[in-house]
């Protein structure tokens, strides 16, 4: 097996850990590059919506033979409007014709039975004014905006404000790079959409909310201690959840990534494509941002607090003097541990490794690390 296969199925196994907050400067790199990548999209492409939100109508007919490109071209050349058609799994016809009244709709509705070859009454047709979508947009932007608040208000009171921040610099990144993602595919935004971006806030908040709630319990009492920086404390939460957050975020893709895959690719289903895409981006972004944006984020605001600031001096002044003795700065709680060209350590399970400024690397517990004990064990 290749080094890097055997760093990931150790990591996977919580035998060692990564320090993911003293490098927390790259991934806010790679999130910012993303976002701007996302929002360009947004800004050239734009975002493609459906008729639920910009009026039109949409016609279905019976089971026929009638080719997807010949229908298209009758939709289109009657209404003097781009339609979309998708042939579904039994054989019929979903049209789509955006910006038509009552009366354009109805020459379209008559082609379309001509061309077919049967009567205009057995073509199902369902015009959409734009008002309605404008409702439902802003009923979706309501709805959005008063989440937004609950959820930092509960975390304020559950934890604290800079947590709170932190969790919704992290939902506005996964919603930034779902939309994104939206606009550079150019799939249609639909009443699924919404649903499938009001579902995905949730989800994105779990992993974020459980490395919070370690890190809460972790940091009691931690400017009584000389061993950790607060920092160093983040990075054991986070290390410690570590393996939950990849097996929730791997099971959550699977199905969705069916529906979007097969579902939506194979077998042609439209509806599929709308929830199924904005939950597969969102999820993963998600899964992302908890692990590298979130926790990050709360260290280098907690980092800032004078107490934190006088607990990291007297944290490192205790092990440089512990180096200038030639001796273990946390030689009474055991480790002896050491980081190599990775980043990665390798003390016993729950110690963590002398680093310098940059953060400690730590293990999470459950897993056999390669350093070795020089007192008692925890």
């Amino acid at each position: 097996m290749s080094r890097l296969g055997t760093i990931g199925v150790r990591l996977y196994r919580g035998e060692i850990g990564y320090d993911f907050v003293a490098k927390r400067k790259f991934w806010y790199a790679v999130s910012i590059l993303i976002t701007i990548t996302a929002i360009v999209g947004l800004a050239v492409r734009g975002l493609n919506m459906g008729i639920e939100f910009k009026g039109g109508a949409v016609f279905n007919t019976p089971k026929t033979s009638v080719s997807v490109t010949q229908v298209q071209e009758t939709a289109t050349e009657t209404s003097g409007h781009h339609a979309i058609v998708q042939k579904l799994g039994n054989d019929t016809l979903r049209i789509q014709v955006s910006d038509l009244d009552t009366t354009q709709a109805t020459k379209v509705q008559n082609a379309l039975a001509k061309d077919l070859g049967i009567s205009a009454d057995k073509i199902a047709a369902e015009l959409v004014g734009p008002s309605w979508g404008e409702q439902i947009a802003n009923k979706a932007w309501t709805g959005l905006g008063i989440f937004m608040i609950l959820v930092v208000i509960y975390l304020a009171i559950a934890f604290e404000w800079r947590m709170a921040l932190a969790a919704l610099i992290a939902l506005i990144h996964d919603l930034t790079i779902t939309v994104g993602v939206y606009a550079l595919v150019g799939f249609e935004v639909t009443p699924g959409t919404v649903i499938g971006l009001l579902t995905i806030l949730g989800y994105s908040l779990y992993d974020t909310v459980v490395v919070f709630d370690g890190l809460k319990e972790g940091a009691v009492g931690i400017t009584k201690q000389t061993r950790y920086t607060y920092s160093e404390i983040a990075n054991r939460s986070l290390n410690g959840t570590l393996v939950r957050s990849i097996n929730t975020t791997v099971v959550a893709l699977l199905p969705v990534a069916g529906l979007l895959f097969i579902g939506g690719g194979f077998l042609g289903a439209g509806m599929l494509n709308d929830i199924s895409l904005s939950l597969f981006v969102g999820l993963a972004a998600g899964a992302y941002s908890s692990i590298f944006i979130a926790t990050p984020l709360v260290a280098d605001l907690k980092e800032r607090d004078p107490q934190m600031q006088a607990l990291r001096k007297r944290v490192l002044a205790k092990r440089a003097a512990a180096a200038a003795k030639g001796e273990s700065p946390d030689a009474e709680d055991g480790p002896d541990g050491h980081l190599d060209e990775d980043g990665l350590d390798g003390p016993l399970p729950g110690d963590a490794a002398p680093a310098g400024a940059g953060g400690t690397v730590v293990a999470p517990r459950g897993g056999r690390g390669r350093g070795r004990s020089s007192g008692r064990r925890r």
